[in-house]
């Protein structure tokens, strides 16, 4: 696996890639359903893409907010 974060503008990213069989939802109650609920309430967003046969991108994007 693979994580990446980086800051663009006033919004933080976060990437994880696997090299996996894919396959990987949102839907169904999954866990990967419930971070996305959680980044909306905070104006984020979440994208899967997670094709049969891999590899899974899981992309977040979130409000940056400095301290302070």
């Amino acid at each position: 696996a693979e994580v990446e974060v980086w800051r663009r503008d006033d919004r933080l990213l976060l990437q994880v890639r696997d090299d996996g069989q894919g396959g990987a939802s949102t839907t169904g109650g999954s866990g990967l359903a419930g971070l996305a609920e959680r980044l909306g309430s905070v104006d984020g967003l979440f994208e899967v893409d997670s094709p049969v046969g891999g590899p899974t991108v899981v992309t977040a994007e979130l409000p940056w907010r400095s301290r302070g």
